[in-house]
Formats: structure tokens, sequence, C-alpha cells
């Protein structure tokens, strides 16, 4: 999975979300698709914000998106679950 480690050292502050997505409880494989379907809105170089619980879908929903071109800037916990920050891949 490829994360963009220029991104690292900022605060969530700095960076901002074009669009969140709420997965809490979502089971997958639709976190995943409901997050593909989301960027497909999106214009290139937009950034989503994603939540995520614990286990299957911190493990897979940001290895699926790096796997179609996206890049994962940030994962951060909170309280049991994640945000996941993701910067659409430019259109072809």
């Amino acid at each position: 999975m490829k994360i963009d480690r220029s991104c690292q050292g900022e605060n969530s502050e700095e960076l901002r979300a074009d669009a969140e997505l709420d997965l809490r409880g979502v089971i997958c494989p639709y976190n995943f698709v409901k997050t593909k379907l989301k960027l497909e809105t999106m214009k290139a170089g937009q950034v989503l914000a994603v939540f995520l619980d614990e286990g299957d879908p911190i493990r897979n929903v940001p290895r699926s998106v790096s796997d179609d071109g996206h890049t994962v800037l940030r994962q951060e916990p909170l309280a049991g679950t994640y945000r996941v920050m993701i910067r659409k891949k430019a259109d072809i």
C-alpha cells in the first residue's frame, strides 16, 4: 500500500477533506464499494475522509483504494475506529 509520507507530519487540521464518508458498522466488501463509488464522484486531487472500524475494514479498504491508484495520505486511530484520508488519483 502506498502512503504519502510527506503528509505524516501535518496536523489533522492542516489536511482538510473535501468530503467525508462514515462507514462505521459497514461490513466488507461494502465499505470498499461505497468508498470507490464516492471517489468516482470526486474531482482528481480531492481528499476523502473515510471512517472505518477496526479489523478487516482498516486492513482492506486502504489497500484496495491504493491498488486502484489513489493515495492514502494518513490513517488515524480514533477510539476504536479509524479515519483514513485518501487523495483521489488523477483522471486518465
